[in-house]
């Protein structure tokens, strides 16, 4: 499975990566988060809501998170949940007026016979990964946009 997510921010890089990089605060951004927490060292446990009209889906997963500013990447790797194995990528690149972000998701599925690929390919890629994540792109635009 794999899912990419691209937006454009009229902000700073230096704002636009700081936002993204700041996963405590998101709760507070981007309504569709119900929680982030740093468990301990590079560790965060991450949970939002996937809406499916008035009705709201949990999920959940933990993640090794890591960054590098200098190659403008925000890494997760995620250790628990269903999604455990997934490879997320967010790239920043600076361009025009602004930044382009990318989040590229990356995973094998979850390890359930036969059908495994399957889910991870028709539902929860496009269903709730893509979901949550072009949400959380837009809810980050709206915060640093907001505060330029």
């Amino acid at each position: 499975m794999r899912t990419v997510d691209q937006i454009h921010m009229r902000a700073s890089l230096e704002r636009v990566f700081r936002a993204a990089s700041a996963v405590e605060r998101w709760p507070a951004i981007l309504r569709h988060y119900r929680w982030v927490r740093r468990l301990d060292g590079s560790l965060v446990e991450m949970a939002a809501w996937r809406p499916f009209g008035p009705l709201k889906y949990p999920t959940w997963w933990v993640s090794e998170m890591t960054l590098d500013r200098v190659a403008g990447e925000i890494r997760y790797r995620h250790v628990r949940g269903i999604t455990r194995g997934m490879d997320v990528v967010w790239r920043f690149a600076r361009e025009g007026d602004g930044v382009a972000v990318e989040i590229v998701h990356t995973w094998a599925g979850p390890r359930w016979p036969l059908i495994g690929r399957l889910a991870a390919d028709l539902v929860i890629g496009p269903v709730f990964i893509h979901s949550i994540a072009s949400r959380t792109l837009a809810g980050i635009k709206r915060a640093v946009e907001r505060s330029t």
